[in-house]
């Protein structure tokens, strides 16, 4: 059977078409999964160091950070840890980041763990 030329054109159209429709479609969807699923709540950190440790959150008061106890860090947000109660001298050499969590949070469920000697661990 031979179809003529003309609907030839109308099926190879009608596939494009569909084609644009679906690619369109999952466009948002391809998109939504480079989104930081964390950024609005925030990366719970767990404090798993045996130790109670103090925290100063952009600059704020010194608070206690007792061990087992959670806190919540946001993109904004610029964490200080202590080993001391007065908050003078400095737990971590290098101090976890927002940036720091998000890349250890390998299942993506917004959590990771301050460890013994300030690693940073998935949780």
């Amino acid at each position: 059977m031979k179809y003529p030329e003309s609907q030839i054109f109308r099926i190879n159209f009608r596939m494009i078409s569909a084609l644009m429709v679906i690619a369109l479609t999952l466009s948002p969807v391809l998109a939504s999964a480079d989104e930081d699923p964390c950024r609005e709540m925030g990366i719970y950190i767990g404090n798993q160091t045996m130790l109670v440790l103090w925290y100063t959150r952009n600059d704020g008061p010194c608070t206690i950070w007792k061990h087992g106890h959670i806190l919540i860090m946001k993109p904004e947000d610029t964490l200080i840890l202590y080993s001391d109660m007065t908050c003078k001298k400095e737990y971590c050499s290098k101090n976890p980041t927002y940036d720091i969590c998000k890349s250890l949070d390998a299942n993506q469920n917004c959590r990771v763990g301050i460890l013994p000697d300030c690693t940073l661990s998935d949780m």
